[in-house]
């Protein structure tokens, strides 16, 4: 029998004080909560909108679905010199001259020895002769900005030397780049469309316009070179944030009196979000072809957030963020959550490229100041390179690859 409590214990429930551990404890919960509040807020919006596409019937191309409990964007780098890189920089004639930093003279190659590796499970070897055959007949279309040409030219870079010489060609019509592999009568396209919707940064090769302009339901501009493609990826963040009110044109460009209202990123954003996942409704068939979204592309400009001197940035970064926690000012939160919103509420499934995190990690992987330089450098920049360092785009062969390697995994093994 337990012996009662007695009214002189010498710990009384009226007059108890926590104990001091209690205290650390709380202040321990509380801090871990808001280190990690951001990272779940942005693998709920993937996580979400995954489980939407489980719960459609068997997607197309699939070969089967992903293990159960595999968050593919999820994971760590892991160096890999074994398999690393997945093609050279010498061996791909299609890559642009803004993206070939060995040629341009970067002293070091490790950025290119890196592979993500997803927590509790892994990433299927990319099979560049299935991609192929799937695309045998049809076509691949990226549409967006330079961050997805840059996806765009990784891709080619990994199917062509599996097609002989004779058998492959590169051709560009204003704002459309299309690759054949002409045994498999297949194409891959890129479609320049920085906004998606159409705008005064159109084209695609003169679009630094300081004063962006985007015109309201117009997406149909674009959409009629995107019909009876296959398979989309599509992208558009970076050119959203101008740090002011996005100019929104309710008539036409061809108006003499613009009408022109302003709105906040934000909302901006819905609309290109809402548009073009009506387009997709109306123009894909689920049945047959694959819609895939690629998330905000991270920018390395402020060297002082992951703890480096002021006034940097990713010049002269060789080496990756360790913190699993870092988040870069540069990518919105709130543009995340609109896309949540608004992809929650498609009925035409969407696929959802999450590299934002995995990508944002990699301070060493852009192309600095190891590019072809379109204009000639003044004595003031090259005497500081961190002034026209480029720390939007990345180097190929590298992080490009990965999201390549992500896109084939979420095709097959969704």
């Amino acid at each position: 029998m337990k012996t009662p409590l007695s009214s002189t214990s010498s710990f009384s429930t009226r007059n108890a004080r926590p104990p001091p551990y209690l205290f650390i404890l709380i202040a321990f919960v509380v801090t871990v909560a808001v280190l990690y509040a951001q990272d779940f807020i942005f693998s709920q919006l993937a996580l979400n909108l995954d489980q939407s596409l489980s719960r459609t019937d068997k997607l197309p191309f699939a070969i089967e679905r992903t293990e159960e409990g595999c968050d593919v964007f999820s994971g760590r780098w892991v160096k890999d010199e074994l398999n690393r890189p997945m093609y050279e920089e010498s061996e791909c004639p299609y890559i642009q001259p803004q993206l070939t930093c060995q040629e341009h003279g970067r002293p070091d190659k490790e950025y290119q020895y890196w592979r993500w590796q997803p927590h509790g499970c892994s990433l299927p070897n990319f099979n560049a002769t299935l991609m192929l055959e799937t695309l045998r007949g049809k076509r691949m279309m990226f549409v967006g900005d330079s961050l997805n040409r840059g996806q765009f030219v990784s891709m080619v870079c990994l199917l062509h030397r599996v097609i002989p010489d004779h058998a492959k060609s590169m051709e560009t019509f204003d704002s459309l780049t299309v690759f054949t592999a002409k045994e498999y009568n297949a194409t891959i396209e890129f479609y320049w469309a920085p906004f998606l919707l159409e705008s005064n940064s159109d084209n695609a090769i003169v679009h630094r316009i300081s004063e962006r302009i985007v015109r309201r339901v117009s997406i149909n501009k674009h959409g009629q070179h995107w019909r009876g493609v296959d398979i989309l990826v599509f992208n558009t963040y970076l050119w959203w944030m101008t740090g002011q009110k996005m100019n929104i044109l309710k008539g036409s460009f061809d108006d003499d009196e613009k009408d022109i209202v302003q709105l906040t990123t934000e909302d901006a954003y819905r609309l290109a979000m809402k548009s073009m996942v009506k387009w997709v409704r109306q123009n894909m068939d689920p049945k047959g072809s694959r819609v895939f979204f690629t998330s905000m592309s991270p920018i390395h400009v402020k060297s002082t957030e992951w703890g480096g001197r002021g006034g940097g940035n990713c010049y002269n970064e060789t080496t990756m963020i360790e913190d699993p926690r870092y988040w870069g000012s540069d990518c919105s939160k709130s543009v995340m959550k609109v896309i949540e919103e608004v992809f929650g509420q498609s009925k035409f499934p969407i696929t959802f490229l999450n590299i934002t995190q995995l990508s944002s990690y990699r301070k060493d992987a852009h192309t600095s100041i190891y590019k072809k330089q379109w204009n000639p450098l003044t004595e003031e920049q090259l005497a500081n390179p961190v002034s026209y360092a480029d720390c939007v785009h990345w180097c190929l062969p590298g992080l490009q690859d990965t999201w390549n390697e992500l896109l084939f995994t979420k095709l097959f093994y969704p």
